[in-house]
């Protein structure tokens, strides 16, 4: 990020036609925000201090603060609440991601060493706890409902987490169980970030569920379109390098949509049998079956899935006022039903 205020519109990612006076003020609560996280997590510790703002130093989409910032357009963008509401679903996302790196073993986030492979897990962890209660503090300052809400987002972020480790059940259906996950993990905190956004600008009762409604699914859809990206992009656009969650043998929604394909051409059955064999470490295995992942019908299925999750988010828009923070959320239904092709 440059100095405050002058954050580029690139960083907004969708939304680079949107309204001008709205994208400044986007650009103006997001500049606020990242001075509050390093401020919020800043401790006399020297270990605590560095490990704390690692993750947030490494850089990242922003996109919970972002929505929270386009919630609040609904209302007075300037109250004094929004910029801390952004800072606790933020420092909320942040401390999961030292827990998941620490679960998963992770040796790079954000190209960065993890802190796990820094510091040791021990000590991940304890700084994901950390980030956890700094974000507690904060939302003590938004009141008891915020803090009711955010307690209960956290509880369906640790279902997910538990689920996602468990696996889906005998005889559950895979696909529906890794949806279920992903609306827990990565929906819930997103639906509370355009949700708060809403509740600190002092937006009517009756829109706050529309704002709800959008995030959830919005994040959903954000969450399938990066995993389709880890299989239909170059390195430079997704962060990492393609088919990643393949070799790691993470079965993500192209993958259970090719698993349970029944389809009898030569290239499907060559790759359900790729990947019914777990993660694809070979390298020529690896190339050979992500080439087929990307002309799959699984794949075709899989990005009409996100598009479908997109569309249910512009329908939640439909009544909320025709004003541009509606027009941005719109704008980022294309973004993220077009970003995978």
């Amino acid at each position: 990020m440059d100095s405050a205020g002058t954050r580029p519109a690139s960083t907004l990612p969708g939304l680079d036609d949107i309204d001008a006076d709205l994208q400044a003020g986007l650009i103006g609560i997001l500049d606020r925000v990242e001075v509050m996280l390093r401020d919020t997590v800043a401790s006399e510790d020297r270990l605590v201090a560095e490990a704390a703002t690692h993750l947030a130093d490494a850089g990242g989409k922003r996109f919970r603060p972002l929505l929270v910032a386009v919630g609040a357009h609904f209302g007075d963008p300037d109250s004094p609440l929004v910029v801390p509401a952004a800072a606790v679903v933020e420092l909320t996302h942040l401390g999961t991601l030292y827990h998941d790196d620490v679960m998963d073993e992770a040796e790079v986030r954000r190209g960065a060493p993890s802190a796990n492979s820094r510091w040791g897990n021990s000590i991940a962890i304890l700084i994901g706890d950390y980030l956890f209660a700094r974000a507690a503090d904060l939302a003590a300052e938004l009141g008891l409902e915020a803090v009711r809400i955010q307690s209960r987002t956290f509880a369906r972020l640790v279902h997910g987490q538990i689920a996602e480790t468990l696996g889906p059940a005998e005889g559950e259906d895979k696909v529906e169980h890794y949806l279920n996950v992903i609306a827990e993990k990565t929906g819930s905190l997103i639906a509370t970030s355009a949700l708060f956004g809403g509740m600190f600008s002092g937006v009517a009762p009756p829109h706050l569920d529309a704002l709800r409604a959008y995030g959830e699914t919005i994040g959903t859809a954000f969450q399938l379109s990066d995993d389709l990206l880890d299989i239909a992009s170059d390195s430079e656009q997704s962060g990492k390098m393609p088919g990643t969650d393949l070799r790691e043998g993470i079965p993500t929604l192209p993958v259970l949509y090719a698993l349970a394909s029944d389809d009898h051409d030569a290239a499907s059955v060559r790759l359900r049998e790729i990947l019914a064999a777990g993660p694809v470490t070979d390298d020529a295995l690896h190339a050979e079956a992500l080439g087929l992942l990307r002309e799959s019908p699984a794949m075709k299925l899989a990005r009409e899935t996100v598009r479908s999750y997109a569309e249910r988010s512009r329908s939640a828009l439909s009544g909320l006022p025709e004003v541009p923070a509606r027009r941005a959320m719109e704008s980022l239904c294309d973004y993220i039903a077009d970003r995978t092709g």
